[in-house]
């Protein structure tokens, strides 16, 4: 522990002493950025393209950055395969090959890689100085959500509109063949996949079960007013109800619903709504959502966004006649958290060789017009061009890039794309403004120190039970879940539980 704050103390040294000039420090600035050029690594998820589209951005972008701040860019990619694990690997390593860190506090453990002391604390004048257009965008009480002992540690992307809540795509031709008026709840789910699969002579759903993102929360969203808290575990295993937010509450450790959802996808599996092989299957180079777009599966399951900007335009061009819509995980019980405004978020590396020209990187890419639309978009006139209605589309046949820009987007700087469907857009907005909360329990860091072997216990045993449950993969679901259930007391959910109400408390107390 001594050694923890000894470092961070030299840390904080060693930022203060960026800003100790005074009146010399512009001066000092200038000179540095004068004599030194650099290279700023930044780490985000996702595979490496394999085209020249990305480079060929990068060579442009590095042109503008070495004018404005003598400094380039590199882009470190983390697999989708196995992600989370090789994600806080290649952070734990701080050997000072990494830079600008993209990360979250609800799916990529930013509050534990702080913890950790994996991310560098940045004082309030350090931001001001080297990031001052961020620093002035994001609000007080948004900085204050990413402060852990009155120091920040991330920059929020929370000036920019999006819906990463789950649920279903469903054609809604087929659907009204089934007699439904829509499909609103995981009933008309399930009779809408009963219809694809004796009618349309396609699989209703070719998951892939190996890697899918599909989680029993969706159907608990639904069938209940439960809430997630974020920061804790990446598999959404904690959080309270809406009725009560002042109590810690596991729907996969209590309650009916995860045995209802696990005798429903039981049910799914035997009626054949997805491949026989489903818990190793791949599709290579063909994915669901592929078929989906070319009207060769029932469903598909993702975000919002991911319907309105890649799914919904592409069936109708691909398939006439076609049509879809959106089952969001919720909708029947009205259940719907407005994301935290850390659900992508910057971090700077604990081992960050040039911290103050990262954050001089950061704030021309969230905030300088050209270097924004190159690193979001490419190059305009060579990877996209505009419509006459000044809408983004690309260029046929020339690659795009991949940068995988999810922790600083800028709606003020966000050109619209002939992809997205936006009437779609705006009608989903008007539909979730009815029903969304602000997501209640920003300003908490949960302290998961004295329970960190417990959570690795219970993550695991996650792990060996949920795909199974998921896909129907035990005859007997009920038995099924009991013991799952009684493995997370033996790992020691108990006392997890126990100790986020501690703090769940505390934190009530402290904002009375």
């Amino acid at each position: 522990m001594q050694r923890k704050y000894l470092k961070t103390f030299f840390l904080l040294t060693l930022l203060f002493s960026l800003i100790s000039c005074g009146k010399n420090n512009k001066q000092t600035q200038e000179s540095d950025i004068a004599n030194h050029h650099v290279i700023i690594t930044y780490l985000t998820t996702g595979n490496k393209p394999k085209d020249s589209g990305t480079s060929e951005m990068l060579e442009k972008l590095n042109e503008r950055l070495n004018e404005l701040v003598n400094a380039e860019l590199e882009i470190y990619y983390i697999p989708w395969n196995n992600y989370q694990t090789n994600y806080n690997l290649k952070l734990s390593e701080k050997d000072g090959s990494l830079d600008l860190i993209g990360t979250a506090t609800d799916w990529l453990d930013a509050w534990k890689n702080v913890n950790l002391g994996n991310f560098m604390p940045l004082p309030d004048e350090i931001l001001k100085t080297y990031a001052p257009k961020t620093w002035a965008q994001v609000s007080e009480e948004h900085w204050n959500v990413c402060r852990v002992n009155g120091m920040i540690y991330l920059m929020p992307e929370d000036n920019f509109t999006q819906w990463t809540n789950h649920g279903f795509m469903y054609r809604t031709d087929w659907a009204k063949e089934a007699g439904l008026n829509g499909v609103h709840s995981w009933e008309d789910l399930t009779k809408y996949l009963s219809f694809v699969k004796k009618n349309k002579n396609v699989m209703p759903w070719d998951s892939d079960g190996a890697s899918s993102s599909f989680h029993p929360e969706g159907y608990i969203q639904s069938k209940s007013d439960f809430i997630i808290a974020d920061g804790i575990t990446s598999t959404n295993m904690f959080g309270t109800r809406k009725s009560n937010m002042k109590k810690i509450y596991s729907p996969l450790f209590e309650g009916n619903e995860l045995v209802e959802y696990a005798k429903l996808m039981r049910e799914w599996n035997q009626q054949g709504f997805w491949p026989k092989d489903i818990m190793t299957n791949g599709n290579g180079n063909r994915s669901n959502r592929d078929e989906f777009c070319e009207g060769l599966v029932g469903v598909e399951q993702h975000h919002t966004q991911t319907w309105y900007t890649q799914v919904y335009n592409k069936l109708k061009k691909n398939v006439p006649g076609a049509d879809s819509g959106f089952f969001w995980f919720g909708e029947e019980s009205g259940n719907i958290v407005y994301q935290t405004i850390t659900h992508g978020a910057m971090a700077i590396s604990a081992a960050s060789k040039h911290p103050e020209r990262a954050l001089m990187v950061y704030d021309l890419i969230r905030n300088d017009e050209e270097c924004y639309k190159l690193f979001n978009y490419g190059i305009e006139g060579v990877q996209f061009t505009r419509n006459s209605e000044g809408l983004r589309e690309p260029v046929p046949g020339v690659p795009g890039i991949t940068t995988n820009y999810w922790w600083g987007r800028n709606d003020q700087l966000e050109v619209r794309d002939t992809g997205t469907n936006w009437e779609v857009f705006d009608s989903i907005n008007a539909t979730y403004s009815k029903y969304k909360i602000d997501y209640p329990f920003g300003q908490i860091v949960w302290d998961l120190s004295n329970i960190s072997s417990e959570i690795d216990a219970v993550a695991d045993v996650y792990g060996q039970y949920m795909g199974n449950i998921c896909y129907g993969q035990n005859p007997n679901p009920v038995q099924y879940v009991a013991d799952f259930r009684q493995d997370l007391r033996k790992a020691g959910i108990e006392k997890i539980i126990s100790e986020l109400q501690k703090q769940l408390d505390s934190f009530y107390s402290n904002n009375k």
